[in-house]
């Protein structure tokens, strides 16, 4: 699979001020992490979010956000959000923060140590 690199680049854009994120290559397309955890990406044309379940339920009301369900099953906490729903960069970021808010909310990711061969 691919993805959007223009929305990427918006994505990189939105997230340019804040420190710690870092890009994966994740789900087929690209994925931004904030202090190590997950936060938003995209696939295809999609914007992919990952947030609470409270967000992830009023987010199912906007006429662009659908559950991630690329596997065949809806993965609850992460979302799809249609090239339509964030057309405008305010748009975007509203969407972005709102994945910002949940992996900043998370705790720390301990470090893991690499097992010797």
């Amino acid at each position: 699979m691919s993805y959007n690199e223009a929305l990427a680049s918006r994505i990189r854009a939105a997230l340019g001020h804040r420190e710690a994120v870092t890009e994966k290559k994740m789900f087929g397309g690209l994925t931004f992490m904030v202090d190590g955890k997950m936060c938003c990406g995209v696939l295809q044309d999609n914007l992919i979010l990952r947030v609470t379940i409270q967000d992830y339920e009023e987010a199912l009301g906007h006429p662009h956000a659908r559950p991630m369900d690329f596997t065949g099953r809806p993965m609850i906490g992460f979302l799809y959000v249609a090239p339509g729903g964030c057309e405008t960069d305010a748009s975007l970021r509203a969407w972005v923060d709102m994945a910002v808010a949940y992996a900043q909310s998370l705790p720390v990711k301990k470090a893991t140590r690499k097992r010797k061969s």
